[in-house]
């Protein structure tokens, strides 16, 4: 059976505003999230579909607030909830919020590849 925790997690990539602890399991990407900051990731997603996270999401939140802006609406799950975000959202985390993650690792992969090439764009490189 594949595990891992957040101390044994295989990758640990610190952008300063998130520390990200994450490892496939099985053809899932699960994530331990610590936002040190709050962070809005509408510019991270620009050039994804509809400009939004087109991957699936489950979780848990440890701490502090996520909102997840749809098209139509807005979903709000705080410390102790549960979570289901279809595609189609753009998240916004308060800081200090700390959640796990899982996600399909093909479709995570997408929008990790925009995020890059966002992030990469607004240092210049």
């Amino acid at each position: 059976m594949p595990k891992m925790s957040k101390e044994s997690a295989t990758n640990v990539e610190d952008h300063g505003m998130v520390e990200d602890r994450s490892q496939e399991l099985d053809g899932y990407t699960v994530n331990w999230v610590t936002m040190r900051e709050e962070m809005d990731m509408a510019t991270m997603l620009k050039g994804l579909p509809d400009d939004r996270c087109q991957c699936p999401h489950w979780g848990f939140v440890i701490k502090g607030r996520l909102t997840w802006r749809y098209a139509d609406h807005e979903e709000v799950t705080d410390a102790g909830d549960v979570f289901y975000a279809p595609p189609g959202h753009v998240p916004v985390a308060e800081a200090g919020t700390e959640f796990l993650q899982f996600s399909p690792s093909d479709e995570l992969q997408t929008t990790e590849e925009a995020i890059m090439r966002n992030m990469q764009a607004m240092q210049g490189t």
